[in-house]
């Protein structure tokens, strides 16, 4: 249930879209003469436009979640117990339709980290959880990975995973994790704490190894080629994870409403 009326809140929550249900529904609300409304719908998304278009408003939201985890550095510590990657750096139907080894799409450090940590850690447990639906990723990872390097073998699959908290709760199922074990994960960084958040609630001692980040930092807020389209996606990027960090921790699904290094 949580799962299908996720989708369903946020088909109508994303910024870019409910951009678009202003306008549909200003021209609908023209149609039928209902003009005052038609106005006020109309001046509505024209603010909006403005707002999420021409200015940094995404990046603001998105500079907080990338850099809530320090970039991972190797330690005198022992080596971590295994490494999990969680999906969707993967298009995986491209990638059967093209014949291609591997269609990596804008998350697609994901993949790469995995091969570069899977060589820096040849004893470490690889575990790739990916996006189940429609096709499982982990199994199109499997396929194809021996072509990136790393041996098949090597690779534990959690395959039934469709959501964040799906990913933490079935690996957990696979790997029944100890307080004495600790765990990499990596994933991009704006989608980090929420998914530490996940781990830590599923019983993985864990840590953080961000990639994919989307921002350089704080002089990203006077960049003027984030704006028009790229500003829309990055704010939808944003929004979409902070709306699922309240979410997730009103729900019980994470162990904090923005989890952070010592949380």
């Amino acid at each position: 249930m949580f799962y299908a009326l996720s989708k369903l809140v946020w088909f109508f929550a994303a910024p870019s879209n409910a951009l678009i249900l202003l306008v549909v529904a200003a021209s609908v609300c023209a149609l039928l003469r209902y003009r005052r409304a038609a106005y006020g719908l109309a001046a509505a998304a024209v603010v909006f436009l403005f707002i999420a278009a021409l200015t940094p408003l995404g990046v603001a939201l998105l500079l907080p979640l990338e850099n809530r985890f320090a970039q991972w550095q190797v330690t005198g510590n022992e080596p971590p117990a295994g490494i999990i990657v969680l999906g969707g750096a993967v298009d995986v139907r491209i990638s059967e339709a093209r014949g291609k080894p591997l269609k990596l799409n804008e998350a697609g450090e994901r993949i790469t980290a995995l091969v570069a940590l899977a060589r820096q850690f040849p004893a470490a447990k690889l575990v790739f959880t990916g996006i189940a639906e429609p096709v499982s990723e982990a199994e199109e990872v499997a396929k194809k990975i021996e072509a990136l390097g790393v041996d098949p073998r090597r690779l534990m699959l959690e395959t039934r995973a469709r959501n964040t908290y799906e990913n933490a709760q079935f690996s957990a199922a696979l790997l029944h994790p100890t307080a004495r074990e600790h765990w990499l994960l990596v994933t991009s960084a704006w989608h980090m704490p929420r998914s530490i958040g996940c781990f830590r609630r599923a019983g993985f001692n864990i840590e953080a190894y961000p990639v994919d980040f989307r921002t350089g930092g704080a002089a990203d807020l006077f960049l003027l080629d984030i704006l028009g389209i790229d500003a829309l996606h990055t704010l939808d990027v944003a929004a979409k994870e902070w709306v699922g960090l309240l979410a997730y921790r009103l729900t019980g699904k994470t162990d904090s409403l923005f989890p952070g290094p010592a949380s």
